[in-house]
C-alpha cells in the first residue's frame, strides 16, 4: 500500500496478511477445481501453495514505492525469486515445483495462471483487503463467488458463464482502485518524495557526508547492487529491512545540515507534502521551468537541488489487458470466449484502453 495510510488511515495492513490471504484464497481455489474433476496431484498442490505464500516475499519497505530505490532495476520478482531459490537450497530441492509454476514454466498452464493473471489469487486478496482496510467500498469483490465459478478447460483456466458478472464487477472494481487508492494524488507525491529521500542520502553518501542509519540500510548506500552482484550476503541483509529503517532514518534525516535531504524528510514526517496537479495533457515545460525558477530564488538553491522539489511524471491505468492474460468465460454451450465480447457491458471494452494522466510537484505557497 506504500503510503496509502497517509489518506486511509486503515491502510496500515501488511504483506504478510495478504500472503496469508492468497493462501487461503488457493486452498479454496484447489477444493473447486478438485471437485469438477480437475486433477491436482499432492505435490502440485503443495507447489501452489509455495509459490501463491512467497510471490510477493521480494518487496522491500513501503512496497513499490521504493522497489528500484535501494537496489537498481531489480523487480521485487526477480528478488522474491531469489529467496525461493535460496529457500529450495536449504529445504533440499522442495521448492522446485513452486518455482517452476511462479516463474511460468510449469506445463499446466492454468496453475501459473492461478499465481499470476488477470484473475489470480493474488488480486482476489488484495482487492477485497484493501478496499475492506481503506473504507473504499467500489474495490470490495465477490472473490469466493469468482472462485466458486473457476473451471479448467484445455489446460487453460476459465470462469463459467454464471460467474460473469462478478467478472465484470473484478474489473470495475480494480479500475476504481486504482484511480482512488493506488494512484490517489496525496500517496502518489508521498511516495515520489520517499524515493527522492533515498535518492539525495545515496548522494551524499557518496560525497562523503556522514549519514545515520540502521547497518541494513548503510549497506546499499556502501555497495552499489544490480542484478549482476545480488548475491546471498545480499539477500539476506534486504532480508532485515522494512518499513522502520526508512521511517527512522528520516526522524533522524529531518535534522540533517543538507537542505534537500532535510525539508524532503520533514515533508514526510510532518505531512506538510508538495502541491500536486494532475492533468490529462503533458505538463508543458515552460511550466516546469517556471517553478524550478521559483524555488531557487525562494530558498537560494541550485537547480538541481530545486530539482528534488519541482518534477513531473506520469500515472497510467489499465484494468483489463485484452492481448495478454485474457479472462475467458465458459459457455453452457462449451464455447469460450473473451470476457470483453461475452459482456453486455460496453464499457468493459474501454476499460482494456490504458489511461494516462500526467502530474507535476511543486512546493506550496
Amino acid at each position: 500500500m506504500g503510503m496509502s495510510y497517509l489518506v486511509y488511515p486503515g491502510a496500515h495492513h501488511t504483506r504478510f496478511h495478504h500472503a496469508i490471504g492468497c493462501v487461503h484464497l488457493m486452498q479454496q481455489a484447489v477444493n473447486v477445481l478438485r471437485f469438477k474433476g480437475v486433477a491436482i496431484s499432492e505435490a502440485e498442490e503443495t507447489g501452489l501453495y509455495i509459490a501463491i505464500l512467497l510471490h510477493d516475499i521480494g518487496h522491500g519497505p513501503f512496497s513499490h514505492a521504493m522497489e528500484h530505490s535501494i537496489v537498481n532495476n531489480v523487480s521485487h520478482e526477480e528478488i522474491s525469486l531469489f529467496f525461493m531459490e535460496k529457500l529450495n537450497k536449504e529445504f533440499n530441492g522442495s521448492l522446485t515445483l513452486a518455482i517452476e509454476i511462479f516463474k511460468g514454466e510449469y506445463s499446466r498452464k492454468f496453475m501459473c495462471q492461478l499465481i499470476s493473471g488477470q484473475l489470480d489469487m493474488d488480486r482476489a486478496d488484495y482487492l477485497k483487503r484493501d478496499s475492506f482496510y481503506t473504507g473504499v467500498a467500489e474495490g470490495n469483490i465477490n472473490s469466493e463467488r469468482l472462485i466458486t465459478m473457476l473451471n479448467v478447460v484445455d489446460d487453460d483456466l476459465v470462469i463459467e458463464e454464471k460467474g460473469i458478472y462478478s467478472v465484470e464487477k473484478f474489473i470495475i472494481a480494480r479500475r476504481l482502485m486504482y484511480w482512488q487508492v493506488y494512484l490517489h494524488k496525496t500517496g502518489l507525491v508521498a511516495e515520489q518524495l520517499l524515493i527522492r529521500v533515498l535518492k539525495r542520502a545515496k548522494e551524499l553518501y557518496d560525497l562523503g557526508y556522514n549519514l545515520k542509519a540502521s547497518e541494513a540500510l548503510l549497506y546499499f548506500f556502501k555497495n552499489k547492487i544490480s542484478i549482476e552482484n545480488f548475491n546471498n550476503e545480499t539477500l539476506e541483509v534486504f532480508s532485515q529491512l522494512d518499513d522502520y529503517d526508512i521511517i527512522s532514518a528520516m526522524k533522524q534525516w529531518q535534522f540533517h545540515d543538507d537542505f534537500v535531504l532535510r525539508n524532503l524528510c520533514e515533508m514526510i514526517i510532518n505531512r506538510n507534502l508538495l502541491k500536486i496537479k494532475i492533468k490529462n495533457k503533458k505538463i508543458k515545460a515552460e511550466r516546469v521551468h517556471k517553478q524550478t525558477a521559483l524555488v531557487m530564488d525562494r530558498f537560494n538553491i541550485s537547480q538541481k537541488e530545486a530539482r528534488y522539489f519541482v518534477f513531473t511524471g506520469s500515472i497510467s491505468n489499465q484494468a483489463y489487458q485484452l492481448n495478454t492474460k485474457r479472462i475467458n468465460i465458459l459457455h453452457k454451450s462449451g464455447k469460450i470466449e473473451d470476457i470483453v465480447k461475452a459482456s453486455d457491458q460496453l464499457n468493459l471494452k474501454a476499460l482494456s484502453k490504458p489511461v494516462t494522466k500526467f502530474y507535476i510537484c511543486y512546493p506550496k505557497g
